[in-house]
């Protein structure tokens, strides 16, 4: 990809995101930790704001959740139950490492992932929660506290196009295997419970520690992950060579060699199966955001899947 739109992204179009991001829904309706949601439903039941179902009366149940009426017409007790509303914190963790680097169409990942964090972080502001996060590179991690404030969210922008900025084929600066880790270790150190913690990643370089550290995050906190993935490797073209760097060390793929793109295409797609799986073993959504593909328009669209999906369960 040349340079030019799509390769670095600034802080005034991150900041220009808040209007494309009012008319994302972030809808919770079921248990907190199963989804997503700006102005958060808690699992607690109670007399509450949001009415969520009638069912059979059950013993210990306060007498004066029984609907008269309903039960007078199905001649048993039913009661009715409420959900209540309650204002989370959150989180949102920025991928912006060389590996983010890398795009065969419309932008590099490093950039869909800025675009849909903020997107993120304007919906749940616009939502009267307080948003903050992380962004992390090579050797660099940026922190912005939760606040519920127009600065706040900008100010987070900024670390955000700063750390993209950065980013060069020819970085000198030694990839570090363990800063997905580290970063998670850190919000897992601060989100002790009720937070909404939103990691957007390509996930390179996890580990069974990386799944130890959402499985702790996601049992005291909603956690959503962005899977940040350019299609190139699950659509090789069949000539050709290409040379591959991760900012030092070259190696040429010979493309037009059917072993070459048969082995790619395998890593490729095991270990996006292997991430997937995290959702169903987890818990947590694990949501494919395409860096060839417009981002709001796939987040707005996962978003409703996902929620559709939770209210059928």
């Amino acid at each position: 990809m040349a340079a030019g739109d799509g390769v670095h992204v600034s802080t005034e179009q991150l900041v220009a995101l808040e209007a494309r991001a009012r008319d994302l829904s972030f809808v919770q309706k079921a248990r907190s930790h199963q989804q997503l949601a700006g102005r958060m439903q808690s699992a607690m039941r109670g007399r509450g704001l949001i009415f969520e179902e009638l069912r059979d009366y059950l013993p210990g149940d306060d007498i004066r959740s029984i609907d008269w009426r309903v039960t007078a017409r199905s001649t048993r007790p039913v009661v009715r139950v409420y959900s209540e509303e309650k204002e989370r914190p959150a989180l949102i963790i920025v991928d912006q490492r060389i590996n983010m680097f890398f795009g065969s169409r419309r932008s590099m990942k490093s950039v869909t992932a800025a675009e849909a964090a903020m997107l993120c972080a304007w919906r749940i502001l616009g939502s009267g929660d307080r948003v903050g996060g992380f962004v992390f590179g090579e050797g660099a991690t940026s922190e912005v506290k939760p606040h519920r404030s127009r600065n706040a969210v900008i100010a987070f922008a900024e670390k955000v196009a700063r750390q993209n900025a950065s980013l060069r084929a020819d970085s000198k600066n030694e990839p570090d295997p363990q800063a997905l880790d580290k970063v998670l270790s850190a919000v897992a150190n601060i989100a002790h419970h009720d937070h909404l913690v939103v990691i957007v990643s390509d996930f390179d370089g996890h580990t069974a520690t990386t799944r130890d550290i959402l499985l702790r995050l996601s049992s005291r906190n909603d956690v959503i992950c962005l899977l940040v993935y350019d299609p190139f490797l699950l659509e090789l073209p069949t000539s050709g060579d290409i040379v591959v760097s991760g900012g030092g060390p070259q190696a040429e793929l010979a493309l037009r060699t059917a072993s070459v793109r048969s082995s790619i295409d395998a890593f490729a797609r095991n270990r996006g199966r292997e991430l997937r799986a995290w959702q169903t073993e987890l818990g947590l959504p694990m949501l494919p955001i395409s860096a060839a593909e417009e981002t709001a328009p796939q987040l707005r669209r996962l978003l409703e899947q996902s929620a559709w999906r939770q209210r059928r369960r």
